[in-house]
């Protein structure tokens, strides 16, 4: 009896040391959230404002421009997932990994041949398990994005999607990331980012009517300058809701893993107690056996 309560003691100390441990990881998410979510805040009215240029130059322009024309025969595309760099945030990472698998899926069963971009160490991990070739990995800044990584990001698939095909070039650029809707709930989204799928109509998306537009010096140039930035801020804008998402995330299984200490404290102090009682009674039963021996014997 004594060697299984020094054992329910040993795990009692440990769930209570795992609890300040997952306690204080929720608290510094938490604390996380609110920053990242005004981070999110301040980066849509720029986006908006891009989308909007970008949608209003296509459609009031009869240029053919490479990234804004549909190819005639899509036969490699490339996959872009944005994961996290550490875990202990649930299925944050999961879910995209299985996504993008659902969307590979997809693209092959449609005779496309899939390349694959990685933002952070747990899809450069999977790769690398799996034995999976990337054709470039980011990491260390999933927790607080800045925008130069947006950047690089941007130019390595706006460069691998102007390589002609035949030097290894893509038609096609799928982004795969975590949306985040509040505090409990974040959901993959799965985007085309390339070509652009731009507004045809003569209202933007939030209902606006497009003012005429003159282009200086001319539509092409004006594509060339405003789709890199336009590339840029949509991927800024997903790191900044997956970087969100990851802290709601983290919270929400470090809340889940703090009550399932309490559980586990609660659970092992009443098998201690039963233990100790049991170690009780069989003193007391040798005690009083032990006194009737004498007593006999006498």
């Amino acid at each position: 009896m004594g060697a299984q309560l020094r054992v329910y003691r040993q795990r009692i100390k440990a769930a209570q040391t795992t609890k300040k441990i997952t306690r204080a990881m929720e608290l510094i998410s938490a604390s996380r959230i609110a920053k990242a979510q005004a981070r999110v805040a301040a980066s849509g009215p720029y986006s908006r404002a891009v989308t909007r240029a970008v949608s209003a130059v296509a459609t009031y322009s009869n240029v053919d421009h490479i990234l804004t024309t549909e190819p005639e025969k899509v036969t490699r595309a490339a996959v872009v997932l944005f994961t996290s760099d550490r875990g202990l945030a649930g299925a944050f990472s999961t879910n995209i990994i299985r996504e993008s698998g659902e969307l590979v899926a997809k693209l092959q069963s449609e005779g496309k041949e899939v390349v694959y971009y990685t933002v952070g160490r747990k899809a450069a991990a999977y790769f690398t398990f799996r034995r999976r070739a990337s054709e470039q990995i980011w990491t260390g800044d999933t927790e607080r994005p800045e925008f130069s990584r947006a950047q690089e990001i941007g130019s390595a698939l706006v460069e691998k999607f102007v390589q002609p095909e035949s030097e290894g070039g893509v038609n096609e650029i799928h982004i795969v990331y975590n949306r985040f809707v509040n505090s409990v709930t974040q959901i993959p989204e799965v985007i085309r980012l390339l070509p652009l799928e731009l507004i045809e109509d003569d209202e933007s998306a939030d209902g606006q009517a497009f003012p005429s537009y003159e282009f200086e010096p001319d539509v092409e140039n004006v594509l060339d300058a405003l789709l890199p930035v336009y590339i840029e801020s949509r991927i800024f804008n997903a790191m900044l809701q997956s970087a969100a998402a990851e802290h709601a995330a983290r919270q929400t299984a470090m809340h889940s893993a703090s009550d399932n200490a309490d559980k586990l404290i609660k659970d092992y102090t009443r098998l201690a107690n039963n233990a100790r009682q049991s170690e009780i009674t069989q003193q007391i039963s040798e005690i009083v056996g032990g006194a009737d021996a004498l007593s006999s014997a006498g």
